[in-house]
């Protein structure tokens, strides 16, 4: 598989991920109302199976985010993380018919171009090629 297939699939994996735990924290906070700190609320929380979708996405995160920083420039790695925050205010809206404010669509649309705009970077792959050389054993100071 070609690096650019390799970052758009780990990418695309990333964000399902992230966009799959935070939906599953917010349909685990309506299944906890109503709050009552008490044991019969925590065992309704603990088996509330949205809470374990919000753990696995994640663990699962998680492991993408290691397995793309291993590659990635670090530069856009870290800014194609935060497309979550993109997906999640759209998702929402189609799925709990929360309204979208002029001031979200424009700062989801300045996410992406950020993110476009790092993604064109060449100069972080010589950043990340250095890094990655510091990292591993052949270098000679190590």
């Amino acid at each position: 598989m070609n690096m650019r297939r390799f970052y758009l699939f780990g990418f695309l994996l990333l964000l399902s991920f992230d966009t799959v735990s935070q939906l599953s924290f917010k349909l685990a906070a309506n299944h906890a109302i109503p709050l009552v700190i008490a044991p019969s609320w925590l065992f309704r929380v603990a088996t509330a199976p949205w809470i374990y979708g919000a753990v696995l996405g994640y663990l699962g995160a998680f492991v993408t985010y290691m397995s793309l920083l291993r590659h990635a420039p670090v530069g856009a790695a870290f800014a194609a993380s935060h497309l979550q925050v993109v997906s999640v205010i759209l998702v929402s809206a189609w799925l709990f018919h929360e309204r979208l404010s002029l001031a979200e669509l424009l700062g989801s649309a300045l996410i992406v171009g950020g993110i476009l705009v790092l993604s064109t970077n060449k100069s972080d792959t010589r950043h990340a090629d250095s890094a990655a050389a510091l990292l591993t054993d052949d270098h000679p100071g190590s």
